[in-house]
């Protein structure tokens, strides 16, 4: 039977209250560099499988493939099996916001009911996501991106298959942080003017799925915070590019200045 968004929420709310203290020590830890918490085995076993199950096919998937990034993506919920767009909108739940915000200190955070940027990601062999910094606001430029919700779901996903998070305390020229992408894995990470973030490159004939959300908030996490588009560098051993990525970011960061929403509006959100 497919559970409802509220049912996920309680099954997400008792694990995370359960172990409220360790995750807040993991955050505050962390929170001079990039603030973020993991928590294994959110969801039942069975529960998770069955959200792997109902992932699309890549070929139903967007393929976004230029320098900064090789993924494939899938937003429009209404498309897919409903219990995908029940977990997606379980994270949204009142009562999981209120919780995962008491956790990071984080006043009155608010999702994203149009998923800008949020969804689904999925990554096969090769995909891959370049160091960068999130966009620092929602889709109307309204609100400040302050927390990043990565939920995987792909059985026995190991270290060794790529495809994992990478964290940047220390800066892209310094070694990262990994965070392999477990199965039934909650991470949830702090945005601002620092937290550098990438995913290394999937090395398997295998695909890798996350459940991704965001949460928004009327002031940034740190005073230094400003407007930015989402900017991207390449990683130390490829100097030619990161030149490259310096000058696209310099463009669209140029770009958005003068146009509120760029030359076009970014299509990354659910059209209900």
């Amino acid at each position: 039977m497919i559970k409802t968004r509220k049912e996920i929420a309680e099954l997400i709310v008792e694990n995370l209250q359960k172990n409220k203290e360790s995750l807040q020590k993991q955050f505050l830890e962390t929170k001079k560099d990039i603030g973020f918490f993991y928590l294994d085995n959110l969801l039942p076993d069975d529960l998770c499988s069955e959200i792997h199950q109902k992932f699309p096919e890549l070929s139903e998937a967007e393929k976004k493939k230029d320098l900064r990034e090789f993924k494939h993506i899938a937003y429009q919920m209404n498309k897919y099996d409903k219990l995908l767009e029940e977990v997606i909108y379980a994270f949204q739940e009142e009562n999981v916001v209120r919780l995962i915000s008491g956790i990071c200190e984080i006043k009155k955070p608010l999702p994203d009911e149009n998923l800008y940027a949020g969804g689904l990601s999925l990554m096969a062999k090769d995909n891959y996501l370049n160091p960068h910094l999130d966009n620092s606001h929602d889709k109307d430029r309204n609100l400040w991106r302050v927390l990043n919700l990565l939920y995987y779901v792909t059985p026995n996903w190991s270290l060794e298959n790529g495809g994992n998070l990478e964290l940047w305390p220390n800066g892209i020229k310094n070694n990262p942080l990994v965070l392999t992408s477990k199965f039934n894995r909650l991470i949830v990470m702090a945005t601002h003017q620092h937290s550098w973030h990438s995913v290394n490159k999937v090395v398997i004939d295998r695909v890798r799925c996350c459940v991704s959300n965001y949460y928004f908030s009327k002031t940034p996490l740190l005073k230094e915070d400003k407007f930015h588009v989402t900017l991207f560098r390449a990683r130390a051993s490829e100097k030619g590019k990161d030149i490259l990525l310096k000058i696209d970011n310099f463009v669209r960061s140029s770009v958005r200045k003068v146009l509120k929403k760029g030359v076009r509006e970014n299509p990354h959100q659910y059209k209900k």
